[in-house]
């Protein structure tokens, strides 16, 4: 069977990839599950899709294997883009979902619902030794809410609310928000890889 490192010790996260792979018979591996710890690799870039290269291309080269990694975040517009690429930071370290949410609800205090609009954004980066490495980009359009609500999720899942919805994405099945997120609209793309791969 063939292998591919997820560059990631969220668990969450993870099982979105492992339920993916699972379906082309490739067994996906995350870092907590590797026999070797793997250092975390400071996020210098200053795009999305810079910081899941450097992930990714150093794992891979460290091993000598393909490594997905990926960078995503929370993009509202009426905070000119953040909080961006510093998403999981966002109220500082250590990282904290809460203290994120709380920063974010207090910023964005005062401003009407329609005007509340944000993306959640998803890049890919595949890396194999020896060869370019692939990015894929997905979005998840929708809205911040002005409260919390919901349980099933991580991030900001709690205040976001998809396009085509009323609940925040954490109020949604875990099946429901996997076949919208972001994450899983990168995913998609890279079907014509994932299927080459398995098949080699």
């Amino acid at each position: 069977m063939n292998e591919i490192i997820i560059a990631t010790k969220n668990a969450g996260k993870a099982n979105e990839f492992k339920t993916f792979f699972s379906r082309y018979s490739i067994n996906a591996i995350s870092l907590p599950e590797l026999s070797q710890e793997i250092a975390d690799i400071e996020e210098t870039g200053t795009t999305f899709a810079e910081n899941a290269a450097l992930k990714a291309e150093q794992i891979a080269e460290w091993l000598q294997k393909p490594v997905l990694a990926d960078d995503s975040g929370l993009v509202i517009d009426a905070l000119d883009g953040r909080p961006g690429i510093f998403s999981a930071r966002y109220a500082g370290e250590p990282k904290n979902d809460q203290t994120n949410i709380d920063k974010v609800l207090h910023e964005l205090d005062g401003i009407d619902m329609p005007d509340r609009t944000a993306h959640f954004v998803c890049v890919l980066a595949v890396a194999i030794p020896g060869d370019a490495t692939i990015f894929k980009t997905g979005f998840c359009e929708g809205i911040i809410n002005t409260e919390q609500a919901g349980v099933n999720g991580f991030g900001y899942d709690s205040v976001f609310i998809p396009d085509g919805y009323t609940q925040t994405m954490a109020e949604l099945s875990s099946d429901e928000k996997n076949r919208i997120s972001h994450r899983r609209k990168a995913m998609d793309q890279l079907e014509t890889w994932v299927q080459t791969y398995a098949a080699n």
